[in-house]
């Protein structure tokens, strides 16, 4: 009798074993939000999507789909609507989300949700993906630093907050570095989906002298790259390969930040039953950021020290600042 129950206890043991191991969900609801820059915007919520929908062809497990966000006002309406379909997780593109991703969290426990480019958040159930975009910065800082003919470089950025801000300090600590005599333009858009307002800041430096100029300004960003191809002078594309995306030859380099890549992980992670709350952060070390040279306008030397200073990072020898106070140089906060 005491072996039939031992061999029942084993057995009982193994089933356990291997239920816990098994221990996944069979279909995973993915719904992503994006900001007023919307999904066609060639940055950051058309590369979160593609990687989403590149994960649901992946694995048949995952169902993945997005509402596009026309106005502020809208954010909480497609969260609410992911909510009441009964998704999984719910992906919020954008720390101008932060306000209503926060306040549908804490009404609603159950459900789990991740934020990308803010980390304000401090609630189990929502994991904040932050990335380095300072280290990505810095180095396509160095190529404008390095490449300037006129010692006046630019820079456009979509909005200043403190994620934002990552993006100029980068940039600009990474210009200095290559070339301390150089004059940094500054604007801010404070829009992600004005071309027409990129176009104009555009213009702007380039009569006073730009040459070269980097965006971190979503889809009004791609007003700057239009008019720097128009005009003949390099722009500096973000978060993808935009000389690529926007066959756009005028674009010199792109500082890559995978966007999507924090957005599969989290998933992943639902699915595996594992999802943790807090901030997740992406830096060069983890290949999330990056820089792509397509076109191969940067001279052999510079492409020397942007893999010099990209390596310094990683092995932490060099270090981005990441705090506006450590970048005097940066205006736009003033």
């Amino acid at each position: 009798m005491k072996k039939v129950i031992s061999i029942i206890l084993a057995l009982a043991m193994v089933l356990c074993i291997v239920s816990v191991a098994s221990a996944e969900k069979d279909k995973v609801k993915v719904g992503m939000v994006t900001d007023v820059g919307g999904i066609n915007d060639n940055s950051f919520n058309q590369f979160a999507w593609e990687g989403l929908q590149n994960l649901q062809k992946e694995d048949a497990a995952f169902e993945v789909a997005y509402l596009e966000s026309k106005t502020d006002a809208d954010y909480q309406t497609n969260i609410n609507t992911f909510i009441d379909e009964e998704y999984d997780l719910i992906v919020c593109v954008g720390y101008m989300l932060a306000d209503a991703t926060r306040e549908a969290a804490t009404d609603n426990p159950e459900v789990n949700f991740a934020i990308i480019d803010d980390a304000s958040i401090d609630l189990p159930n929502v994991a904040c993906l932050t990335f380095a975009q300072e280290q990505a910065s810095y180095l396509v800082g160095l190529v404008a630093g390095s490449m300037t003919k006129s010692n006046t470089v630019g820079y456009v950025q979509g909005m200043v907050s403190d994620t934002m801000n990552l993006f100029g300090v980068g940039y600009i600590s990474g210009v200095k570095a290559a070339n301390p005599d150089a004059t940094v333009l500054q604007y801010n858009a404070n829009n992600f989906g004005d071309i027409a307002g990129g176009a104009a800041a555009a213009k702007d430096m380039i009569t006073k002298g730009a040459d070269v100029i980097y965006h971190a300004a979503g889809g009004t960003g791609i007003g700057v790259l239009n008019t720097c191809a128009e005009e003949k002078i390099w722009g500096i594309g973000v978060d993808a390969d935009q000389a690529a995306v926007l066959n756009n030859d005028f674009v010199v380099c792109s500082a890559l930040k995978d966007a999507g890549a924090g957005a599969v992980d989290i998933a992943k992670a639902v699915k595996a039953e594992s999802f943790a709350g807090g901030v997740h952060h992406y830096t060069l070390a983890d290949g999330a950021l990056g820089i792509a040279t397509t076109g191969d306008h940067i001279p052999a030397d510079v492409l020397e020290k942007v893999e010099a200073a990209k390596a310094a990072i990683i092995a932490g020898e060099l270090t981005v600042p990441t705090d506006v106070a450590d970048c005097p140089e940066f205006t736009l906060d003033d």
